[in-house]
């Protein structure tokens, strides 16, 4: 009863540093409002994302009609952008979510398994260091083919390295506590020891790390559209509106800088809440 109404009081406290902090309301205000205009895309506009209009191609921001203008195409840009925020927050947020389940397991098993197998493992995941995760999401879907669930595969891919690593360097502070010689000597299995005592004391540092990563994933996913081996034309994507529009910067250079400004609000917005998290989480702080 009394290790429940610690974990209360932690997460109360937890909760009030994170809000007090006008950076990561700021930042969870514009996620809730990004996340919110993708779902409600077909209630916020009336125009289809997909709709060519030849007549009404590459209008400036503020025309009657367009709030945002329109494309080379001739489609509704602000439509595109709330519809494209769908598929790059998705690309954003699935990869990581991936990685980090698929990653703080790996690190846990390096770190306290141990072994050739482990030692393996662990050398492997040195080598990738070597490779930006935009090479990786390169190589990948180079060799699986364009689209977004290959683009998905690759972040995912791309991003396990990095989370395995921060989860095996928890997992070594975790093994030394008594709580969990305790559960060696009981008898228990290595793999309960991992899911009941390891895993839950090591999921706070990771879940900050990854929360971090997100707006480097929606970067690189944006990237790959950009390059043309992730979400194909004519489906909206935030990096794919950036590549069809490039060519017409000297016409309507506004037009084509807003799925560039989505792409870096959205992954500000990431990384500050991260910081923000990371630090209400280390209440020793206050």
């Amino acid at each position: 009863m009394t290790d429940l109404v610690a974990v209360r009081s932690y997460n109360t406290e937890v909760r009030g540093r994170l809000f007090r902090d006008p950076a990561a309301v700021v930042c969870l205000l514009i996620l809730a409002a990004l996340v919110f205009a993708a779902i409600a895309a077909p209630l916020l506009t009336s125009y289809d994302p997909l709709q060519v209009s030849v007549t009404s191609r590459l209008l400036p921001v503020g025309s009657s009609g367009h709030v945002l203008g329109t494309d080379e195409l001739g489609r509704d840009v602000l439509s595109r952008l709330l519809h494209g925020g769908r598929l790059s927050l998705l690309t954003g947020i699935v990869p990581i979510l991936v990685a980090t389940v698929v990653g703080t397991l790996l690190g846990a098993v390096i770190a306290y398994v141990g072994g050739p197998l482990s030692s393996a493992l662990a050398r492997a995941l040195d080598m990738s260091y070597a490779f930006p995760a935009i090479l990786i999401g390169i190589a990948v879907t180079a060799s699986l083919g364009p689209g977004t669930a290959n683009s998905i595969i690759a972040l995912s891919i791309a991003f396990i390295p990095p989370i395995a690593r921060v989860a095996e360097s928890a997992t070594r502070q975790v093994v030394v506590q008594e709580y969990i010689e305790a559960a060696r000597l009981s008898g228990a299995r290595w793999h309960r020891i991992i899911l009941s005592q390891i895993l839950p004391n090591v999921f706070g540092p990771v879940f900050v790390y990854a929360s971090g990563m997100v707006g480097l994933s929606i970067s690189v996913g944006a990237g790959l559209s950009f390059l043309g081996l992730g979400t194909p034309p004519p489906t909206p994507e935030w990096g794919s509106m950036l590549n069809s529009l490039r060519a017409s910067i000297y016409v309507q250079p506004l037009v084509v800088a807003l799925p560039g400004l989505f792409i870096f609000l959205a992954s500000v917005a990431f990384n500050v809440l991260s910081d923000s998290l990371r630090d209400a989480l280390d209440v020793r702080e206050g």
